[in-house]
């Protein structure tokens, strides 16, 4: 407990940073010229390279087991990135620092949610997760209100300047913890020996999992499809200038606390009715558009509410799935395969929000509707399924 909440204080410090640019980035794109089209492709883009690009970065992780490394070096990609965009001058260079920081994370979240997994052995995987998952999201709520004073002070460009702050905190517990806790595989006595060994390939294709695992991994990419990204939430309260500006990392904030509550209670529920708990995960992401796209302030804050509930869900429980999914000695290719697959969705659903935000409402109201009607429907055999608890890897 002690190792995964000391990991979810560098986790939180590292949202801070992310997390407070993610709430401004999208009307920080239409102020370089951007429409909901572009902004729906960057931040699909963006969230593609963080899921897709773990197909890469989680077998490496397990091939060589150098987990710290590899987490060092995702983090520090991300707190450079996001200052960055603090001095950008064109579209395509914003565009550019918005991606490069998902690649942070797509390097290092394999590696680090690996290291995770070990540790939660004992203490069961879904608290383990929602707890690492309430102190991230703790920095995804203090950030963005700090970049909400900044831009109403100064503007954009000094709340992403600021961020550098919290991404050195970050940096220098990082380095702490590694010194630490050297080798977090030692947590789980069942890859005690495996870890003393020298690293080797498993000898497995990378897509040789259940078929529980991919029928699970198919709900969540219909889930994630018709799941907006919040630069194209916000680039609407931008544009259709629903809550002065200042208002949109505020209302970032909120969802991300919320998301924090969330986790904790979808993971108590994940420990003890198990994968049938997620079945109000597309209910809930159904409900944003009609809420988030509105012109009435009071509905955009419920419907942030919503989207930062499901967000969380996703982002906790929804991890602890996968380490219950796959061998111990895969759980870095569990983790890259699994969201490689939903981050194609992602992007794609992400790219047809925007299209769809710029040409017709009703269409885009129906096109999440039906995605998560399908999550449903997909959902429905591992729920029923007689192994739907959580059962040992």
């Amino acid at each position: 407990m002690r190792f995964i909440m000391a990991f979810g204080v560098v986790s939180m410090l590292a949202d801070f940073v992310y997390e407070g640019a993610r709430g401004i980035v999208g009307p920080y794109l239409a102020t370089f010229g951007a429409d909901a089209a572009v902004v729906g492709v960057v931040t699909g883009v963006g969230e593609a390279v963080a899921l897709v690009l773990r197909l890469f970065t989680g077998p490496l992780s397990d091939r060589t087991r150098r987990y710290w490394p590899i987490s060092i070096a995702g983090y520090v990609v991300t707190v450079v990135a996001v200052p960055a965009l603090g001095a950008v001058a064109t579209l395509w260079q914003a565009a550019a620092a918005v991606v490069a920081e998902r690649f942070g994370k797509a390097v290092r979240t394999p590696a680090r949610d690996t290291m995770l997994g070990y540790a939660s052995t004992d203490m069961g995987r879904g608290k383990a997760f929602a707890v690492h998952e309430a102190l991230d999201q703790s920095g995804a709520l203090l950030g963005p209100l700090l970049v909400a004073g900044m831009v109403a002070l100064s503007g954009y460009r000094l709340g992403f300047a600021v961020l550098a702050v919290p991404g050195i905190l970050a940096m220098v517990t990082l380095g702490w913890l590694r010194r630490a806790v050297p080798n977090p595989a030692h947590y789980d006595p069942a890859s005690r020996q495996a870890a003393t060994s020298p690293p080797a390939s498993t000898g497995e294709p990378w897509w040789r999992f259940s078929r529980r695992f991919w029928a699970y991994s198919g709900f969540t990419a219909l889930t994630m499809m018709g799941f907006a990204t919040f630069g194209v939430l916000s680039y609407h309260l931008e544009v259709a200038a629903v809550v002065p500006k200042w208002q949109v990392p505020v209302i970032y904030a909120a969802a991300m606390g919320v998301g924090a509550l969330a986790a904790l209670g979808s993971g108590w529920v994940y420990d003890r009715v198990g994968l049938r708990g997620l079945a109000v995960l597309p209910v809930l992401a159904a409900a944003v558009p009609f809420l988030s796209f509105s012109d009435r302030p009071l509905l955009v804050w419920i419907g942030a509410v919503i989207w930062g509930a499901a967000l969380g869900i996703h982002e906790s429980t929804m991890r602890a799935a996968v380490s219950d999914l796959v061998p111990a000695h895969r759980r870095g290719t569990g983790y890259g395969t699994f969201t490689a697959v939903y981050g194609l969705a992602w992007l794609a659903g992400g790219v047809l929000t925007g299209v769809l935000y710029d040409t017709s409402r009703p269409a885009l109201h129906l096109f999440v509707v039906a995605t998560q009607a399908a999550a449903l429907l997909a959902f429905v055999p591992t729920a029923l399924s007689p192994r739907g608890a959580p059962a040992s890897s």
